[in-house]
C-alpha cells in the first residue's frame, strides 16, 4: 500500500511538472515574433601555411619462402557390411467376421419455423 501512495504522490509531480512545461509553451507562443536577424559578414579566414611531409620509407623486400609440399593421404579400403538378417515374421491367425450391428432408423420429428430466427420472405 505504501509503494501505492509513493507511485501516485510521484505520478502528481510528474503531471504537475508536465502542466507548467505547457504553460510556458503557450505563453511562449503569445509573445510577438522576434525581428529577423540581419546577416552579419564572416571574418576573413587567413589561408594556412602548406606543410611538406617527408617521404615515406621504402618497405625491405620479404624473403620467398618454399612451403614443403602437402603428404599424400592414404588410401582406406572400403567398408563393407555384414548382410542383414532375413527374419521370418509368424503369420497372422485370422479372426472370424462377425457382422456389424444395423444403425436404428431415429424417427422424423417435425421442425417449426421460429420467426425470429428465420429469414424473411422473399418477393
Amino acid at each position: 500500500m505504501a509503494s501505492f501512495n509513493h507511485s501516485f504522490i510521484l505520478s502528481l509531480l510528474v503531471a504537475f511538472y508536465f502542466i507548467n512545461v505547457s504553460l510556458a509553451g503557450r505563453h511562449l507562443m503569445d509573445t510577438p515574433a522576434a525581428p529577423p536577424a540581419t546577416a552579419q559578414p564572416l571574418p576573413a579566414v587567413p589561408p594556412l601555411p602548406k606543410v611538406t611531409l617527408p617521404p615515406l620509407p621504402s618497405v625491405p623486400a620479404q624473403p620467398k619462402t618454399t612451403l614443403p609440399p602437402l603428404p599424400t593421404q592414404p588410401t582406406l579400403p572400403k567398408p563393407t557390411l555384414p548382410p542383414l538378417p532375413n527374419p521370418t515374421t509368424p503369420a497372422v491367425p485370422k479372426v472370424p467376421g462377425t457382422p456389424l450391428p444395423t444403425i436404428p432408423i431415429i424417427p422424423y420429428l417435425p421442425t417449426f419455423p421460429i420467426p425470429f430466427l428465420s429469414p424473411p420472405p422473399s418477393n
